[in-house]
């Protein structure tokens, strides 16, 4: 969106040092800054100010600014945090005239948020949408995605994570959703929160702020979160298989892609489903139940077919005998369970998942030794990386591992998955190059 220096200090109540100028957009890392965009030198591990002639280096219009003082050639707005002002910026565009969208849907979820947000985006692509970019979720996150969006673009597609009770709520301060999506309540975070009930409260943090006008979309297939539809006076819209939307699978390809058609109260739509697994047909029906609330046809779900998922999410390589499924960015025992319900429901021979640990999540000894169990029910080779909480020492040399267990194999399927600290997604690439013919 394109502002003046002027309307951040009116946003933030923050003191403007230096002449107004036209800003467009802002970031908060500056190898991200385009020319003209607004600094947010956010104080963390690091403090952005130390990065402030990054900034001029790169062309910014102006910075935020904690420290009380402007900066040679370059406008400042000084402000008591620049996180809470971010904040603060974007509440002020999301609800000015001549930057306000039309509508703004929120996408929480313990799984699936990032993979949802994507395929809702491909749906309203011809209809004119802004989405986050790849998991940009959080108190910066979520200002970032609608303060970058373009003026008055007709929906804005925000992703709402969190790690505790009153994040979401924080976030819709800012975002003022209109549109609510909840995928599913799973065991993420259960260590900080304390269990599924307390996940359960956490998501329905975005129900509760939605507007008499606005509308839920809720999976009827997690009795947690349809439950969810009394929290709230707006509409209701439930997918899954007990839903408003819903899917008849016509077909499974031998990358375990479903081929279906969706049915709902603004029609029905034949597709292929480009990426693997049941989970996948889930998402893409929360896809179709915000596509038909939105333009109140499913005339953009097509586009799905050729979606490009965010980085590390079901990324699928078919190298002939070896198909390579790249799952790295997150994990926990819900995501786990889909995976490897995608990995059983290839055609192939062999099936190995290569498991890295799952962080953050109560029980965790156990809930890994489950998740070994669910692999062999499905007659999944287990390879540890990094962890023994599977069962088994963890293996140094993962692609000697995986030639020897597939060896004379006809057609190999392999899946990579871990929390995101165990960074697998150098283990993936390294699996790609080492199968490639």
């Amino acid at each position: 969106m394109r502002f003046r220096a002027s309307d951040v200090a009116r946003a933030t109540g923050g003191r403007l040092i230096g002449p107004d100028v036209d800003i467009d957009g802002a970031s908060f890392d500056t190898r991200d800054l385009a020319t003209g965009m607004l600094f947010v030198p956010v104080v963390a591990e690091r403090d952005g100010h130390e990065f402030i002639a990054d900034a001029v280096t790169s062309g910014a219009a102006a910075t935020l600014t904690e420290r009380g003082h402007g900066y040679d050639s370059l406008t400042a707005i000084d402000v008591t945090s620049a996180t809470d002002a971010f904040g603060a910026l974007a509440r002020w565009l999301r609800s000015t005239d001549g930057h306000a969208p039309q509508c703004v849907v929120g996408v929480t979820g313990s799984v699936g948020k990032t993979t949802t947000k994507d395929l809702v985006a491909a749906a309203l692509a011809s209809h004119g949408v802004h989405a986050a970019v790849a998991s940009l979720n959080n108190d910066l996150g979520v200002p970032s995605t609608i303060v970058n969006a373009p003026d008055r673009i007709p929906v804005i597609l925000c992703e709402m994570g969190m790690r505790g009770l009153g994040q979401i709520s924080r976030l819709c301060d800012v975002a003022h959703p209109d549109i609510g999506v909840v995928t599913r309540v799973g065991a993420a975070h259960t260590e900080l929160l304390g269990g599924l009930d307390y996940v359960a409260t956490a998501k329905a943090e975005l129900v509760r702020a939605l507007p008499a006008s606005g509308t839920a979309v809720l999976n009827s297939d997690d009795d947690r979160v349809v439950a969810m539809a009394i929290l709230t006076t707006a509409d209701v819209v439930t997918y899954g298989s007990r839903g408003d939307v819903r899917a008849e699978t016509l077909d499974i390809d031998y990358l375990g892609c479903h081929r279906v058609i969706v049915r709902s109260p603004w029609g029905s739509s034949e597709l292929r489903i480009p990426v693997p697994g049941a989970h996948m047909v889930s998402n893409t029906l929360a896809a179709a139940a915000v596509c038909g609330v939105v333009t109140g046809s499913l005339d953009g779900l097509g586009a799905v077919e050729a979606v490009s998922l965010s980085s590390h999410r079901m990324r699928t390589v078919d190298l002939g005998r070896c198909i390579v499924v790249d799952d790295s960015y997150n994990a926990n025992p819900t995501s786990m369970v889909a995976a490897l319900d995608a990995l059983a429901s290839m055609d192939v021979d062999r099936r190995v998942a290569v498991l890295g640990a799952m962080a953050e999540i109560a029980d965790s000894d156990e809930q890994h030794r489950n998740i070994a169990a669910e692999a062999a029910q499905r007659g999944i080779d287990v390879v540890a990386v990094g962890t023994s909480a599977y069962g088994q020492p963890p293996v140094e040399d993962v692609i000697g591992a995986l030639r020897e267990l597939t060896a004379g194999s006809r057609r190999v399927g392999i899946i990579v998955k871990a929390s995101r600290s165990a960074q697998l997604e150098t283990v993936a690439a390294e699996i790609i190059s080492a199968f490639r013919p």
